[in-house]
């Protein structure tokens, strides 16, 4: 299978500097810029910023 070029694949690390991170994929025309999200963080058991780390 061909690697889509306008969607790679992003890791987001979490901002609360547990280390955790998720990894998901993000539409590069859409949204050019870091992706920030909030999710859930099991280490510090709660719902905190993950940021796109490059």
């Amino acid at each position: 299978m061909a690697q889509n070029q306008a969607r790679p694949i992003v890791k987001l690390r979490s901002t609360a500097g547990t280390g955790y991170t998720y990894v998901t994929r993000k539409n590069r025309r859409n949204n050019p810029d870091r992706l920030t999200l909030t999710k859930y963080d099991p280490v510090i058991r709660r719902h905190v910023q993950f940021r796109e780390e490059r």
